[in-house]
């Protein structure tokens, strides 16, 4: 009983608080957040209520001081068992739209909340992590306060899937919010997951330009330090103030000089640098955003726009995600790796529609994740136009 009264409570706040940041000029976001201010001691009087209390896992997070400025950006706040808020930054946003990977990362944090907290016996021994995601952005996000919805699918002794939305105010509906992205993450902990593991003899074809290295292998180090390696070099963002998100990653590619035009196979090494944070590591939410994250890839894009639209400058292109599809191979250590390399490739671009395939590998060769999606080309000023972009709930 006191749980239900709990969560009924809780419930009411935020509904009010809701309501009035929708008809009011106010700014949501401060609104929900007084709204959650007590959750952290409510959520301790549900578990003392219980008889025997069950132990809370912890959801995965990087506790390292020099990713806090991601840490902050995916923070997910509960409001009961199944409805959870975030605030979207800005810092994150492709012009005024939030990085698809970056919304996929703060979906990823959801997931793992959710399970230590709405189920914290389902897995006792270890923390429930993403092994696939499957997602829909529905309509454009925006900068600001979001409220994010669980609907338990499936909860299984090996996976457990659960049906995830995004909502924030509807740009059409005056007072209602709609649903904008939708999806479906499959979790399991690392325990679980027991079978074969057999070699493929699967490669990189063609192969990655050439380091300097012993077999053309590239000297992390070198690059690091001098940003050049053989045939790799530090590459700058086109347009780096309308796609902000590409500022939190320091990238590096085939020299440009040597590279081609147009959309192709494209390489890059990266290291994150949320809020510019020279230490700072990959971590498991930080991988998925990096799956949407090249910026040479759209560059080709960019290229072409030119040479058809003629030579005007700033960015002429939004690639909105339409679907992603990601397949999580390999769990990240804690502290993660600094550095992670991705292939990209798109096979055809047609009537403003796109396909990408990303493949992400560690230091070692090992496949970490797998990202199929379907994109759009379509002109920046479809994500800027007339739109305000002081989101409220």
């Amino acid at each position: 009983m006191v749980i239900k009264a709990v969560s009924e409570a809780v419930s009411k706040a935020v509904s009010k608080a809701v309501s009035k940041a929708v008809n009011s000029d106010i700014e949501a976001g401060t609104e929900v957040r007084g709204a959650c201010a007590d959750l952290p001691e409510l959520l301790v009087l549900q578990a003392a209520s219980l008889d025997n209390p069950p132990a809370r896992h912890t959801p995965q997070t990087s506790k390292m001081a020099n990713n806090q400025a991601f840490e902050s950006a995916i923070t997910v706040t509960p409001v009961d068992s199944h409805r959870y808020t975030a605030m979207l930054d800005d810092a994150w946003c492709i012009g005024t739209v939030p990085h698809g990977g970056y919304s996929t990362a703060v979906l990823h944090r959801l997931a793992t909340t959710h399970f230590a907290l709405t189920h914290p016996t389902q897995y006792p021994s270890e923390p429930a992590t993403p092994i696939s995601m499957q997602l829909v952005f529905l309509r454009r996000t925006g900068a600001g306060p979001a409220v994010l919805t669980v609907r338990d699918t499936k909860l299984g002794a090996r996976t457990s899937t659960i049906h995830v939305t995004l909502a924030q105010a509807s740009e059409k509906k005056k007072g209602e919010l709609e649903d904008k992205i939708a999806g479906y993450v499959t979790v399991s902990p690392a325990s679980a997951e027991e079978g074969i593991t057999a070699p493929t003899a699967w490669s990189l074809h063609p192969p990655p330009p050439a380091g300097s290295g012993a077999g053309g292998t590239v000297d992390l180090g070198k690059l690091g330090l001098s940003g050049r390696d053989g045939a790799w070099t530090r590459i700058e963002p086109p347009f780096s103030e309308f796609r902000r998100a590409a500022q939190q990653t320091e990238i590096f590619g085939r020299d440009p000089a040597t590279a081609g035009k147009g959309p192709r196979v494209v390489d890059q090494w990266a290291r994150f640098r949320p809020g510019g944070n020279a230490d700072a590591r990959w971590t498991d939410e930080a991988v998925v955003y990096l799956a949407d994250m090249f910026p040479m890839a759209l560059d080709g894009f960019d290229t072409m726009g030119e040479e058809e639209a003629g030579s005007e400058q700033g960015a002429k292109f939004w690639y909105p995600t339409v679907t992603l599809n990601l397949d999580v191979k390999k769990r990240l250590p804690t502290p993660g790796p600094r550095w992670l390399y991705s292939r990209v490739q798109t096979r055809a671009v047609r009537d403003g529609r796109t396909d990408l395939d990303v493949v992400v590998l560690d230091e070692e060769g090992d496949v970490v994740l797998l990202s199929t999606q379907v994109g759009l080309v379509v002109s920046a000023s479809r994500n800027i136009g007339k739109r305000a972009m002081k989101q409220k709930l």
